[in-house]
């Protein structure tokens, strides 16, 4: 076993101690006082940064006080960004890598956003919270080891302060209609859902020092924007490295950590091909990187049991060719959503028995009433729209004073399968239990994301 491999373990097994003497305490963050104006600062201002930074420069009621980064050439693009909107220049904190932390001392300081690496997400989460900011969003994952997703609820429930992942694919357009549809019985029980992340990476985790994508096998410092950290995690790790943006939507519709929670999961990893072809296909001859021995399964898949029945299976695939798909699939007792052929099958309703109707079909009737609302506002946003949807939807929480719609409990158990699913493939790809951190309050707790469509 490497070293690395041993700290993971050694993580785990001291995370997993804690849980027996873990308070039984549900998060009920301290009211906050409605403001018209959001005072925001960005902690990293790569190019998900910048994403979130153009969106927030958008708004009327949002202004730019602060941002953070190591990287002079982001900081450079941040910059132009910033000038082309006309709005006043925030104050650049720069210089060393807790910089951040005297971004985080702005005086009237309402909320932060974190896009770093995912190593940082957490340290920055907890520096955030002991810092006495009441909202703090990040991008995905909340953290690295399982011992960083109890630390995190542990702050959030010692500060009464809230933490929001960023996890946009909750407000997809075709997701939220058949969200709309579970809630509306269409699909009977649900039963069995799908979802994952199946994604060609190879050109986001290689490329030549200069601007992605497309070019070259370098990773690590040669590297530029992602493959500078994010591919030393398909080096050292074994597992489920990406799990949100399948797993948020699912659990939305079975209200996880809302009357309904994991039990446990299991995870299976293929044999590791897909990085080291990619090198040795696009990269000189004998080039060094040939010789690195990825962990990395290729495909990962998750098997999760839920306390009220059903089952999900959660796939991770990024590392050899294919078109991005999500996969989801929803099924109940009457019917189900197949994303791969865009089709839903409604028993009794749908056109003829036994064959699909194209999706459009009902997603058209039953479109989320934040989609009817906010469609226009929504144009030229990143990932089709759902960024102004996330970005929207913590800004309105901030405005009004109240807990965001994603919480901290569904910030660490949407990103706690990564661990997970790296323990049980350690473990032979044995069960692994899923801890609670609502500790007992899910049976208690009421889904209310996306009831309307106020935000």
């Amino acid at each position: 076993m490497t070293s690395s491999r041993r700290d993971f373990v050694r993580n785990l097994s001291l995370a997993s101690a804690g849980l027996a003497i873990h308070p039984t305490m549900l998060n009920t963050p301290a009211k906050v006082n409605p403001t018209d104006r959001v005072k925001l600062a960005i902690i990293g201002t790569g190019f998900r940064g910048q994403s979130h930074l153009s969106l927030a420069l958008r708004r009327s009621d949002v202004d730019i006080v602060a941002i953070c980064d190591v990287d002079s050439e982001m900081l450079r693009l941040t910059n132009t960004i910033l000038q082309k909107s006309g709005k006043p220049m925030p104050k650049v904190f720069t210089g060393g890598p807790y910089a951040y932390r005297d971004l985080l001392n702005t005086k009237g300081l309402d909320a932060v956003i974190i896009a770093t690496p995912w190593e940082w997400h957490a340290p920055m989460v907890l520096d955030s919270l002991n810092a006495g900011l009441k909202y703090v969003a990040t991008e995905v994952v909340l953290g690295i080891t399982l011992q960083d997703h109890w630390d995190v609820v542990n702050a959030a429930e010692q500060h009464k302060a809230n933490v929001m992942m960023l996890e946009n694919v909750c407000y997809r357009r075709d997701v939220m209609a058949a969200l709309n549809m579970v809630r509306q019985g269409l699909f009977g029980e649900i039963l069995h859902l799908q979802g994952g992340y199946q994604h060609d990476l190879r050109s986001v985790k290689f490329n030549d020092g200069k601007p992605p994508y497309e070019h070259g096998v370098e990773f690590g410092e040669k590297a530029f924007s992602e493959a500078r950290w994010r591919t030393n995690h398909s080096v050292h790790r074994n597992g489920d490295l990406y799990p949100t943006h399948g797993v948020g939507p699912l659990a939305m519709m079975v209200d996880i950590n809302r009357g309904n929670r994991f039990l446990s999961l299991s995870s299976f990893a293929t044999k590791t091909r897909g990085l080291h072809n990619y090198i040795v296909k696009n990269g000189v001859e004998n080039h060094p990187n040939a010789s690195v021995r990825f962990r990395l399964g290729d495909i990962i898949t998750t098997h999760i049991h839920c306390a009220n029945g059903e089952t999900i299976l959660l796939q991770h695939d990024t590392n050899n060719p294919r078109p991005y798909s999500l996969g989801f699939r929803v099924q109940g007792t009457n019917g189900l959503w197949m994303d791969v052929n865009k089709s839903v099958y409604i028993e009794g309703q749908s056109k003829a028995n036994d064959e699909w109707d194209p999706e459009e079909t009902w997603f058209t009737k039953y479109d989320h009433p934040l989609w009817q609302r906010y469609s226009k506002d929504a144009e030229g946003a990143g990932h089709g729209g759902m960024d102004f949807f996330v970005l929207n939807a913590f800004v309105e929480a901030i405005k009004r004073g109240v807990p965001t719609p994603q919480d901290v409990y569904d910030a660490a158990t949407w990103s706690a399968i990564t661990p997970l699913s790296e323990a049980s493939i350690e473990a032979g790809f044995q069960p692994i239990p899923f801890p609670d951190f609502t500790h007992g309050n899910w049976m208690y707790r009421k889904n209310d994301f996306a009831l309307t469509g106020e935000y």
